[in-house]
């Protein structure tokens, strides 16, 4: 039997069910590899495609295999054309996120409740378009953002505000939509009651991208999507996000980080130096491959200083050429 005969027999629909994946295959419906309240996550009619809109993978039935069971392409492979021969061998996947059994690997620690957040809105288009004209950034980047689940607008503290937040919802910081800081703490950023402040926003979602770009904050964030949208990088990197420079990594989080390429975009200011070196002694810890992004010298339109990432959508254009090593390609 060919690989292409096996990936007839063998089709995504089947071989989800025998993998005992939650959810049911469908040219819309939840991914079985992560949270994911809204659909983002497409199988073909014809079984032999899928594609997840929220990380950008895609591929066939032996992709899936390998993502499902967390192995090489060439070890699914092999176990791929032995499922589809009729092997008697019982398989399971092993992602965290597989299965509605109560038994099922939890990859969030089990220190603390979840936080009881509101009711986030997905956001009107004009409110992306306002957030986006806020931040200087692409309109495809809050698209983006959205679809993945770290983007959400709503009212807080009876104004109106976006969140940055995701679908694991141990973490949420709101800011106000017109810029402006909130009245009680004089701040623009106020991280919401409960929330997991050392639980990296986005790491469950962005879990199988080989490479992460780890920011401070949720402009950054967004300004991350919006440099990997310009670069069309979609399939290659996912930010992560720290709501605080004074945020340690939280320990359970690092596993999860375990041999991933991240680079780090830290703030200029002493709390963000202190914040890189602080990130890259944890993540070495798990044998993850780090570097620094630096942006000592660059400018912003307004000859002021860069001084974290979202400033880079600003910068001078006499500068501009230095963002070409921005991204770790």
């Amino acid at each position: 039997m060919t690989i292409e005969e096996a990936k007839a027999v063998l089709t995504i629909p089947i071989l989800w069910k025998r993998l005992d994946l939650r959810g049911e295959p469908k040219t819309l419906c939840r991914s079985p590899f992560r949270p994911d309240k809204h659909p983002s996550f497409s199988v073909s009619k014809d079984g032999l495609v899928f594609h997840d809109f929220a990380t950008g993978e895609k591929g066939d039935a032996i992709t899936f295999l390998a993502i499902a069971t967390q192995q090489s392409l060439k070890d699914a492979t092999r176990q791929f054309m032995g499922m589809a021969g009729g092997s008697a061998v019982t398989v399971r996947a092993t992602v965290g996120f597989n299965a509605d059994r109560r038994d099922a690997p939890k990859p969030e620690p089990q220190l603390r409740l979840k936080p009881s957040l509101p009711d986030f809105e997905h956001g009107t288009n004009a409110e992306l378009h306002t957030l986006a004209d806020l931040r200087k950034i692409s309109f495809a980047a809050c698209v983006i953002a959205r679809g993945a689940g770290l983007l959400r607008f709503g009212k807080w503290e009876g104004e109106a505000a976006w969140f940055i937040t995701d679908d694991e919802g141990l973490n949420a910081q709101a800011r106000r939509l017109d810029g402006e800081p909130w009245a009680k703490i004089r701040a623009k950023a106020q991280t919401l009651p409960g929330s997991w402040g050392k639980w990296p926003v986005g790491l469950t979602t962005g879990r199988n991208y080989p490479t992460f770009l780890l920011v401070e904050g949720g402009p950054d964030l967004l300004a991350a999507l919006h440099f990997i949208h310009l670069a069309g990088a979609e399939t290659l990197f996912f930010p992560i996000a720290t709501l605080g420079a004074s945020m340690a990594i939280h320990e359970d989080a690092l596993p999860l980080l375990a041999g991933k390429r991240i680079r780090i975009y830290a703030h200029t200011d002493p709390a963000g130096a202190k914040a890189a070196e602080r990130w890259a002694a944890q993540l070495a810890t798990v044998g993850a491959i780090v570097d620094c992004a630096d942006f000592t010298g660059l400018r912003k339109a307004d000859g002021s200083p860069v001084g974290d990432l979202n400033d880079c959508t600003s910068i001078h254009p006499e500068d501009a050429h230095e963002l070409s090593n921005l991204l770790p390609l």
